[in-house]
């Protein structure tokens, strides 16, 4: 099967572009938002090709997988056909609704010419989805290639963008777990995050655009990992933190709360209870490490990269043959 989908969220496509399908991933010469091409800091496959715009016109597509609204529109234009009539379309939508909740109506809603996707069942059920078709493929991760070790009294973030998203990511947070321990931030735009919160250099460490492999290895010397997200869909580096081993202290808000089980760390509203439970863990390597057993044996059996897969290809499949 031949899929066109545009490279937006880098970790999300890894995973998806580890199928048994050729990837057709648009590029253009400023490598912009809509032809960023194939990944440069994640291992990507040999069947994720990069096409331009004009090779697409003549090109053998047999499904267009869209994650913004404005795609379907240009991928009409590159292909010259009508996009989930002449060739079927899925619409992948990546996260929790913003504004009006939980009456905010997908930019896809009330549609028949398309499939809406949505990567937790949190996001399906605040989206106001209208009559459009909705279906539900939870993340998968490729396994990082280390596991915990957790040898660093510190605890590890990963935010993009902490500053510009403030209280959505639980910046405003960040401050109360340094004074339990050391924090590496890792992620996009974290560069100066120490001096936004007022706080000296050795209680927070920015770790900007990291590579995710050079990522990993770093995440696993950390004793646990903070998920202090309010308001945002599961985040992948959630998931690959506890497939590493590591423990997780984590505000119970949004997909969390099915994606953490009891016993993998600490899961809860109360901020003290979060910051009692990273202070254990930074205090008992022994319990962090138990707990980190049970969040990667939790991980590796819900967000396995082969269960991802194969719902996606029958996810596919059913809408190829439906449109035949």
């Amino acid at each position: 099967m031949n899929i066109l989908l545009w490279h937006v969220h880098g970790s999300w496509t890894t995973s998806f572009v580890h199928g048994r399908h050729r990837y057709l991933v648009p590029v253009t010469p400023d490598r912009g938002p809509y032809g960023l091409g194939r990944a440069r800091t994640y291992p990507w496959p040999d069947s994720a090709v990069e096409v331009t715009p004009e090779q697409l016109r003549h090109a053998d597509v047999d499904v267009v997988l869209l994650q913004r609204p404005e795609e379907h529109d240009l991928a009409g234009e590159w292909l010259g056909r009508p996009v989930g009539r002449a060739v079927p379309a899925v619409y992948v939508e990546h996260n929790t609704p913003k504004g009006d909740v939980p009456n905010t109506r997908h930019p896809m809603a009330d549609r028949d010419d398309l499939l809406l996707t949505h990567v937790t069942h949190f996001n399906e059920l605040f989206w106001d989805n209208g009559t459009t078709r909705t279906a539900v493929v939870e993340h998968g991760v490729v396994p990082p290639s280390v596991t915990w070790t957790g040898e660093l009294d510190r605890l590890a973030v990963v935010i993009n963008e902490p500053v510009r998203r403030g209280r959505i990511t639980g910046t405003d947070l960040l401050a109360r777990f340094a004074e339990i321990a050391p924090l590496d931030v890792f992620g996009m735009k974290v560069a100066g995050l120490a001096d936004h919160l007022g706080l000296p250099a050795d209680r927070l460490t920015s770790h900007d655009d990291v590579p995710q492999h050079l990522m990993h290895v770093e995440l696993a010397r950390r004793r646990a990992y903070l998920h202090l997200c309010r308001w945002t869909s599961l985040g992948l580096s959630l998931i690959e933190a506890m497939t590493i081993g590591m423990p997780v202290v984590a505000l119970a808000t949004t997909e969390a709360v099915q994606a953490v089980p009891s016993g993998a760390g600490a899961l809860s509203t109360r901020v003290d209870t979060l910051l009692a439970a990273a202070a254990r863990f930074v205090a008992d390597p022994a319990e962090a490490r138990r707990a980190g057993t049970q969040a990667r044996t939790a991980a590796l059996g819900r967000y396995g990269l082969d269960r991802f897969l194969t719902d996606w290809d029958r996810l596919l499949e059913e809408e190829v043959c439906a449109s035949r």
